[in-house]
């Protein structure tokens, strides 16, 4: 990724994909559906191809915790973009994974067969996931129905809320980055935020004030959903990642 400057002074952020594996264009579409269905602030996509992506540059930096609500409240109307299905209308990115979004009536289904099972196969094909370790999320997926309860309309969700996706300038937000967006349960969102500490205490106060929090989120949920990025992080780097997951499979007993 470079920054360019124009012949005008301004400046222009470049990706460049060598080895053919970046999805550039899936990244265009996403960043371009945000922008187009919602008041989340992303960069503006100048132009995209499979090789290249030409982006806006956007100011921001610094710490985030001063930014925390707005973040809430920019995530709290994010998640207010409801569809009739859990999905999406294509496949989308997590990194440069696929991230399959057939149109799903059932939550639990979806995060069953798209999220939970998807992530752990290709971590098991990868070499990165052990097989035992690979059953056991096969045995937890199976009990689903027992676990998650009627959820939320579906949401649109930005999917990799980490601190290194969002830029800040003081207290508010100046663009979140990297979307792997579909539609959701929007606890899906908080458990990513809460399982990498993307946003401290301010950003759940001020979104439980905007967008209820159901009960047994932080207590259950949060460690039920973080398991689809934990697999998702072993299927890139394996090490602490696989601990990670036996320790969540453990907690519900698998």
């Amino acid at each position: 990724m470079y920054r360019a400057e124009l012949s005008d002074g301004s400046s222009v952020v470049a990706k460049v994909d060598r080895s053919g594996e970046a999805n550039l264009g899936r990244e265009a579409y996403m960043l371009r559906y945000l922008r187009e269905r919602s008041e989340l602030p992303v960069p503006e996509v100048y132009f995209s191809s499979e090789g290249l992506l030409l982006m806006e540059f956007v100011e921001g930096g610094g710490a985030l915790s001063p930014a925390e609500p707005h973040a809430a409240e920019l995530l709290s109307a994010l998640h207010g973009v409801t569809a009739e299905a859990y999905g999406h209308e294509r496949d989308t990115l997590i990194g440069s994974l696929s991230q399959p979004n057939p149109w799903t009536r059932s939550w639990a289904e979806f995060f069953r067969e798209q999220r939970l099972l998807y992530a752990a196969g290709v971590a098991r094909e990868a070499g990165r996931l052990p097989a035992k370790l690979h059953r056991r999320v096969q045995d937890l997926a199976g009990k689903l129905g027992e676990i998650i309860p009627d959820p939320a309309p579906p949401s649109l969700i930005h999917g990799d809320v980490w601190s290194g996706n969002v830029l800040a300038r003081g207290d508010r937000i100046s663009a979140f980055l990297d979307p792997a967006i579909y539609h959701a349960d929007p606890e899906m969102e908080l458990a990513y935020i809460s399982l990498f500490d993307s946003f401290g205490p301010r950003f759940f106060e001020r979104y439980a004030e905007l967008s209820a929090i159901r009960p047994g989120f932080f207590e259950e949920r949060r460690h039920l959903y973080a398991l689809y990025p934990l697999l998702v992080h072993v299927y890139y780097f394996g090490g602490s990642y696989v601990e990670a997951v036996d320790r969540t499979l453990r907690r519900f007993g698998a």
